[in-house]
């Protein structure tokens, strides 16, 4: 969804780039327009790449907002669009003083109009820095197909999610012996037959009030409210994630509740201990892969019993990503 968000340069690069093309130019009138045409089409290009976010889907908005914040990534964007404009106004401004001195030294206002320019970049040297801090956070939000039938892992932190998605899928997110160790949405992929199936890890959900949650949390919330698909929430009986399963036991119950997507509780870390207060509960062991293909089998029996992806019909008047947003 963000992959072909640029790097944004700093202001300094911005400047140098643009100084050094106009020392070509062999007078004082072109250089002060190649220069202020250069930094004025750099910042508009820049506002372009980033999407407008009123028209993403519901579930990249949130995270979006929940990784970057929005709000702030507009405030930015704003500050580069009055910039360009006002590199504009500098350079007319001084193109025009030029054109009326002509037979003069116009080279002091070509170094003004250079002095203008540095200043005004310079003052939205925050503004670039942050984006490109945002950039770099927003790429790292992976895609998810909304057309592919999609397993949902929820449950505490440590129980076993991340361990899960490596058994079934292979592939390798970020495993250890503490808790939140997923930072992020994590998407794995695997086959039955002809059919594609894709697995989210969410990172660990604690049962408390929205209010007190980080935002680790958040991130599995918006997951868990935007996107299609069945859930499987992971205890673990042992408590040896430093959690009491009856605190678990009430976050699948909220969950149940609260979410419209079908919700199937496994055990895992059967290899330690049975866990026997719900005998028609799946067990499983993620370190061992004891019960785990039999999980994976009910999942799948679930998904392909839903309905099947329907694309929402497009609307004319918008896109998920728009060429241009206004400011």
């Amino acid at each position: 969804m963000f992959e072909q968000l640029p790097t944004v340069p700093t202001s300094e690069e911005l400047l140098n780039k643009s100084f050094r093309r106009a020392s070509r130019a062999t007078d004082d009138e072109s250089m002060v327009q190649n220069a202020g045409n250069i930094l004025s089409d750099n910042l508009s290009n820049l506002i372009k790449k980033f999407p407008s976010f009123e028209n993403l889907p519901p579930f990249y908005r949130e995270m979006a907002d929940i990784i970057a914040g929005v709000d702030r990534i507009r405030i930015s964007l704003s500050r580069l669009s009055w910039a360009s404009r006002q590199i504009r106004l500098i350079s007319k401004e001084y193109v025009g003083t030029i054109r009326r001195s002509r037979g003069l030294d116009t080279s002091p206002a070509r170094k003004s109009a250079f002095g203008r320019y540095s200043s005004v970049m310079r003052s939205i040297e925050k503004d670039l820095l942050f984006l490109n801090e945002a950039r770099n956070l927003l790429r790292k939000m992976p895609t998810i197909n909304p057309a592919v039938p999609t397993i949902l892992i929820a449950g505490y932190p440590n129980v076993g999610k991340s361990s899960f998605i490596v058994r079934v899928t292979g592939a390798r997110p970020e495993i250890a012996m503490y808790p939140f160790t997923t930072r992020g949405i994590f998407v794995g992929h695997f086959m039955r037959g002809d059919q594609k199936y894709q697995v989210v890890d969410t990172p660990g959900l604690l049962d408390r009030p929205m209010e007190e949650r980080n935002e680790i949390e958040r991130q599995t919330v918006a997951a868990l409210s935007h996107l299609q698909g069945v859930v499987l929430f992971i205890l673990d009986p042992s408590e040896h994630c430093g959690y009491l399963i009856d605190s678990q036991l009430s976050l699948a119950e909220d969950l149940k509740n609260w979410l419209t997507l079908p919700v199937l509780v496994v055990a895992n870390k059967a290899d330690i201990l049975r866990f026997g207060a719900d005998k028609d509960m799946l067990h499983m062991s993620t370190e061992t892969g004891q019960g785990v293909n039999e999980v994976l089998d009910k999942l799948v029996c679930l998904l392909d019993a839903m309905p099947p992806y329907v694309a929402p019909e497009p609307d004319p008047e918008e896109e998920y990503m728009v060429p241009s947003r206004r400011t």
